[in-house]
């Protein structure tokens, strides 16, 4: 498996990993971290390197990490399904399909749980890391107000549900590691094109990207378990 590495700085030192790289978020993390050179080792994966949904694609993933010198201290998982070229988001129940239904929980929720069986192990005990996956806003079941969007809404909001779940359980194994779930905004991407619309605010990959690090510089342990948004405001379940 080939995986996107770059040296930040010469000596051993702290790792950083970002999932899901060509995308546009994805991209303008990895960017930004290897412009901080604070990390020994940037690493960015994404397909067909990586397959969150094949459980050996990530274990395999796991190995390699487990075998870099230096702590993994860092890791955001920025892979995510909304649509594809044969299906937009439902707006009705009536557009129920559950073949489409498995492949979103199977790429925005069981994916990232994998992910998370995998690498929270290989996280530091005695010292801070962050788990982040970015999930969104119309995940959130409190602040669900327009209705729509079945699967993808459904399978973000099984994502926060296992963000707080594991991080119940990192906290006794790792009690300064963090794992927390992330709303980015509307991002310039692909998957936001089609929506785009005259008063809904876009923003910049490097922007979001900029603004979600930041969120993650301010974050400690009793942060574990939530749901930010870009602003570092904690949002509803």
């Amino acid at each position: 498996m080939t995986q996107t590495l770059t040296r930040s700085i010469d000596s051993p030192g702290p790792v950083a990993l970002i999932l899901g790289a060509t995308g546009s978020i994805g991209g303008a993390l990895r960017a930004a971290l290897v412009s901080r050179r604070s990390f020994s080792e940037v690493i960015a994966t994404s397909r067909p390197s990586l397959d969150v949904t094949r459980e050996e694609s990530v274990a395999s993933l796991a190995q390699q990490i487990a075998n870099y010198p230096g702590e993994l201290s860092l890791v955001i998982d920025a892979t995510g399904y909304l649509h594809d070229a044969d299906a937009m988001p439902e707006k009705s129940w009536q557009q129920l399909d559950p073949e489409r239904l498995m492949k979103s929980f199977r790429i925005n929720s069981i994916g990232p749980a994998t992910l998370m069986k995998h690498l929270l192990p290989l996280m530091p005990r005695d010292q801070r890391s962050v788990f982040a996956t970015l999930s969104a806003r119309v995940g959130s079941i409190g602040d669900n107000k327009l209705g729509g969007w079945y699967g993808y809404r459904a399978s973000k909001a099984a994502l926060n549900q296992f963000v707080r779940t594991a991080a119940v359980e990192l906290k006794r194994r790792k009690p300064l590691a963090i794992c927390v779930a992330l709303h980015p905004g509307t991002v310039e991407s692909k998957l936001s094109a089609p929506f785009a619309k005259s008063g809904l605010e876009v923003r910049s990959a490097k922007d979001a990207a900029s603004q979600l690090l930041t969120v993650l510089d301010g974050l400690t342990p009793a942060d574990s378990g939530q749901f930010f948004d870009y602003c570092g405001r904690r949002l509803p379940w």
